[in-house]
């Protein structure tokens, strides 16, 4: 007889800071306790307070944070700060829904850089006089991606 967690999708999600994993095989678990303690350090690095980001783990690794701070080009607008395990943070303005983001700048080298370099990608896209498209980072592997992250494990 299966279990009722056997019967649940094999992901986790975290919103507002709280893990709720699903099922904790294939690794999905460490991953998803180091990305809910790296989108953590990135939040305090940036500014967001925990209610401000979500992230899921499923197909796709992704992180999202909800930034206080406006961008001079469309100051009516909100900001967010978004990852993925396949693309890395990227900055991109908010838009309607069913409308595509605006891009105000994406930040290439590693797919887990670490949180200070994410704030100053910030900062320095937000006050700078523009920023040149980044190559995004080459995505990892899980196991790869799990161990990046391990260290910031909560």
């Amino acid at each position: 007889m299966t279990s009722e967690q056997d019967r649940l999708p094999r992901t986790a999600i975290v919103h507002n800071g709280g893990v709720e994993p699903w099922s904790v095989d294939d690794g999905v678990h460490a991953l998803s306790r180091g990305l809910a303690g790296y989108l953590s350090a990135v939040a305090h690095a940036v500014g967001v307070p925990a209610e401000g980001t979500s992230f899921e783990v499923s197909d796709t690794a992704t992180a999202y944070l909800a930034l206080t701070r406006r961008w001079s080009r469309r100051p009516g607008k909100d900001l967010m700060l978004v990852w993925s395990e396949r693309t890395g943070w990227a900055l991109l303005v908010e838009t309607d829904p069913g409308e595509t983001p605006v891009s105000v700048a994406r930040l290439g080298g590693e797919c887990v850089p670490p949180p200070e370099v994410v704030a100053r990608f910030v900062a320095d896209a937000l006050t700078g006089p523009g920023s040149q498209p980044a190559t995004a980072p080459v995505p990892a592997n899980r196991t790869r991606l799990t161990e990046s992250l391990t260290r910031y494990s909560t």
